[in-house]
């Protein structure tokens, strides 16, 4: 219980210092005075801070999903900094982002200030910056007032309508006052840049081209690569150094690849089909290379082929292609509630579903989608804590059945969407659509879901660790072939379990560490048969403290809702019945 109850450890506004990594250039150190040259190609130095009441230096990325969703934040800034003559220089420190790319970011945002690409990072080294949403603040001569986050409304797990603290002007307020800003030193969120080996680094044999590309291709590739759902690519030896650092972070705190779910006990093989956590061996060899003093490249015949990757649609050409009734618009920052939206199908008979796939317009905005199936004449409705007969979420947005399995579109049916998006730094509109791709012949089993909710929730507020429970019995004999936890952003762990008739208790899918941006099905690869007569219960811990700071409100008393500010705790069971 000890180990479901361990909450994700959060960092507050950005990942923790790295031992040894501190940075020397602190508050009170002068900034060397470093040349550069803007997007325009006009020379600049740091030394012009000493025309202005100070100088802010916000670094960016056009990939980082953080310093993304930051960029319309600084827009708003400039005018507020002018206002207290100070200048804006955006700086993009990133080799493999390209000055077009640069353009666009700042452009959509509205970014008139100053632009560099720090191709070459000698200003990034300079100020020995961390990542790349860290902000600095220099007085005229150069002396640094300020390093850290530009403020708090976003973070690698979390945004907020609006910042409750703007770190950048309140420091730009303690330097036109002539004092030292309440907090000089903070954590940025963001990607961490590669700005060199660590100090402590040593040799190693590992090469990229014989060893880490083939893991990083086996686990890492099939997202992070051109027109692949992740923000940036990893098929690249220069993409793969320069976010040596975050690929580190992600990978030793067991962010990526992203499960969650605890491993077996007793070395037995895991019972999920999808199980994509990294092997303890391949986790160790590419923290060794990445932690190496020079990263071997090694010979490029000992690379691995490249894959080939589908199409549009993962499944296949669909036989069906069902879009939603109209297009989204997407705001550039701060927070959405759900949309809803709807397809009217148009069958004349039952239609069986063996594979569906949910594709979005702007998949970058996109958090989730949970569809719902209302047979002809039946009152319409969303959400979905009874059922779901299709879902998306980011690395999972289809679904194939084997031969024989299938879900039933009933005639005349009405498809419901319950959407999720996720502002992401641009404005845009999304227009979903659903691939279906019919069973060729009548199916054996009828897949369906089942939700098992617990709508009396009642969180307290402050409340660190808050534990609620579910109970239900199993009627028949049940196969059940997937799993699922639906909390919102105060979900901290979630528990299936099956309690025996004879008293014995069976945990069936721990999630000790419950992330809310990644909510993944758990597919057995075999079917497991839950008994007739036994219960499933489901425990979920929900963390309401301002220590989580995906928390919108830690005084406030939270219960069951819809939006992503309330809370759910759902139990997902996917299982099929015979055909009739």
């Amino acid at each position: 219980m000890r180990l479901f109850l361990a909450l994700l450890g959060m960092t507050g506004l950005g990942s923790p210092l790295i031992a040894g990594e501190a940075p020397t250039l602190l508050p009170g150190r002068q900034v060397p005075d470093i040349a550069f040259t803007d997007l325009g190609g006009k020379p600049h130095r740091l030394a012009n801070a000493s025309r202005y009441a100070g100088m802010a230096i916000a670094l960016s990325s056009s990939t980082c999903p953080v310093s993304k969703r930051q960029m319309p934040s600084l827009a708003k800034l400039e005018q507020e900094l002018s206002n207290r003559g100070i200048a804006l220089l955006v700086l993009n420190p990133m080799k493999t982002e390209t000055d077009d790319e640069i353009r666009a970011q700042v452009a959509a945002a509205g970014v008139r200030s100053t632009v560099c690409h720090d191709a070459t990072q000698v200003v990034a080294r300079a100020l020995q910056a961390r990542t790349t949403t860290e902000v600095f603040l220099l007085a005229p001569d150069r002396t640094l007032v300020y390093r850290g986050a530009l403020d708090d409304q976003y973070g690698p797990t979390f945004s907020r309508e609006a910042p409750t603290v703007s770190h950048l002007l309140e420091a730009a307020d303690a330097l036109k006052a002539g004092r030292k800003p309440r907090r000089p030193l903070t954590e940025a969120p963001g990607c961490e840049l590669d700005l060199g080996p660590r100090p402590d680094a040593v040799p190693t044999s590992l090469t990229y081209h014989r060893d880490i590309a083939r893991i990083l291709q086996q686990h890492c590739v099939d997202c992070h690569r051109p027109e692949g759902i992740a923000p940036f690519r990893l098929d690249t030896v220069a993409a793969v150094t320069e976010r040596a650092k975050t690929i580190r972070r992600v990978v030793t705190e067991g962010q990526m690849p992203p499960w969650f779910a605890a491993p077996p006990t007793g070395g037995k093989p895991s019972p999920w089909a999808n199980d994509c956590a990294l092997p303890a061996s391949d986790r160790r060899d590419l923290l060794a290379w990445l932690d190496s003093a020079d990263r071997p490249l090694g010979d490029p015949a000992d690379a691995p082929k490249p894959r080939t990757y589908p199409g549009a649609w993962s499944i296949g050409p669909p036989d069906a292609v069902l879009p939603i009734s109209r297009p989204h618009a997407i705001k550039a920052d701060g927070f959405m509630r759900y949309e809803h939206d709807t397809i009217e199908t148009s069958f004349p008979e039952d239609r069986w579903v063996q594979a569906y796939e949910i594709l979005p317009t702007a998949r970058g905005v996109v958090h989730h989608v949970i569809v719902r199936c209302i047979p002809k004449g039946k009152k319409v409705s969303f959400g979905g804590a009874e059922d779901y007969w299709a879902a998306y979420v980011p690395g999972n947005g289809s679904h194939v059945y084997p031969t024989g399995f299938a879900r039933k579109l009933p005639a005349g049916a009405t498809l419901t969407f319950q959407i999720h998006y996720t502002p992401n730094g641009q404005a845009t509109t999304d227009q979903l659509k659903i691939g279906l791709r019919f069973a060729k012949s009548p199916p054996r089993h009828e897949m369906r879901t089942v939700g098992l909710a617990n709508l009396r929730l009642d969180i307290p507020p402050g409340a660190a660790r808050h534990v609620e429970t579910l109970v239900r019995p199993v009627p028949v004999d049940l196969p059940v072939t997937a799993l699922m936890a639906h909390m919102h952003v105060r979900g901290a762990a979630f528990r299936f379990e099956l309690l025996g008739a004879d008293g014995s208790v069976e945990t069936l899918l721990d999630l000790p560490r419950y992330d809310f941006n990644w909510q993944l099905r758990h597919d057995y690869a075999e079917p497991r048969v839950l008994p007739q007569g036994s219960r499933v219960r489901i425990t979920a811990v929900f963390d309401n403290s301002a220590a989580n700071p995906a928390n919108p409100d830690p005084t406030r008393r939270v219960r069951w809702g819809e939006q992503t500010t309330d809370e759910m705790m759902i139990g997902y069971v996917e299982y099929y019945v015979p055909v009739r």
